[in-house]
């Protein structure tokens, strides 16, 4: 028997505006996240990917149908939901431990427990050494391995990344992918990722959604493991497979091929 899904959206609707002004974002959503998944999110710009993701953080409220947390609605942002965007919000005029710590403090945590948290995450996204650095001082890949370690810092039970290695250069956004991809494994963290990036979502998914042109509909899953092999194995060499190139095209296809109707 299946546990509960983690997030379970029903029917969900979002609509934007009123009457003439109104725009149909999202339409007849059903989707269950289950603990441990880390299902990537494709689909063409405007189609309400970031509208979905906003409605699970508690951002957006439904207008039509209901989005559920371990059974309990969703009415508004709470810190067992973690969100990383492509831009990372960091507080600048906080050191980075300082970034780290907010949540813990916030939530009540004791100092020496803040600390250990802090530590141990800050050593995760390989940045030991830079706890009294300005986060104003760091590159753009620091920047969202701070962003990483202050939201995993909270110990949330999804954490929802919007683009987050969108404005990364080549390099840099393989190494936070390889980054991400151990903690997920190592923590059995669940994660919702939304990518315009095929591969991005092949290397890193073990479920893959594909959404249609707006209003956003789901019109396609996939269930890959390539993320985890990529993990036991430590290469990337599984993205010369006939397997792995069929999926790729064949999730091509569907967003390029969608009418505009």
């Amino acid at each position: 028997m299946q546990e509960n899904p983690l997030i379970d959206i029903q029917d969900l609707q979002i609509i934007y505006g009123e009457k003439s002004d109104s725009i149909l974002a999202l339409d007849k959503i059903d989707l269950q996240i289950r603990k441990g998944e880390f299902l990537c999110l494709l689909g063409p710009s405007g189609c309400g990917k970031s509208t979905l993701l906003k409605t699970i953080a508690g951002y957006i409220k439904p207008t039509k149908g209901n989005c559920f947390m371990q059974g309990e609605p969703i009415d508004g942002p709470d810190w067992n939901r973690g969100v990383i965007f492509q831009s990372p919000t960091l507080y600048p005029w906080m050191s980075v431990k300082d970034n780290v710590e907010f949540g813990p403090k916030m939530r009540g945590l004791p100092p020496a427990e803040i600390k250990k948290t802090r530590r141990f995450f800050l050593e995760q996204v390989q940045l030991t050494g830079f706890g009294d650095k300005a986060t104003f001082e760091l590159s753009g890949g620091m920047k969202q391995r701070v962003a990483l370690a202050r939201v995993l810092a909270n110990n949330p039970q999804v954490i929802l990344m919007d683009e987050p290695f969108g404005a990364l250069d080549a390099l840099t956004r393989d190494n936070m992918q390889n980054l991400v991809r151990n903690i997920w494994k190592e923590n059995n963290s669940t994660i919702f990722f939304i990518t315009h990036d095929i591969d991005e979502a092949l290397l890193l998914g073990t479920r893959i959604v594909v959404m249609s042109r707006r209003p956003g509909k789901i019109i396609r899953e996939f269930k890959t493991n390539f993320t985890k092999q990529i993990y036991n194995e430590n290469s990337k060499e599984l993205i010369y497979t006939m397997k792995y190139i069929n999926i790729k095209n064949e999730i091509l296809a569907l967003i390029n091929n969608q009418s505009d109707e």
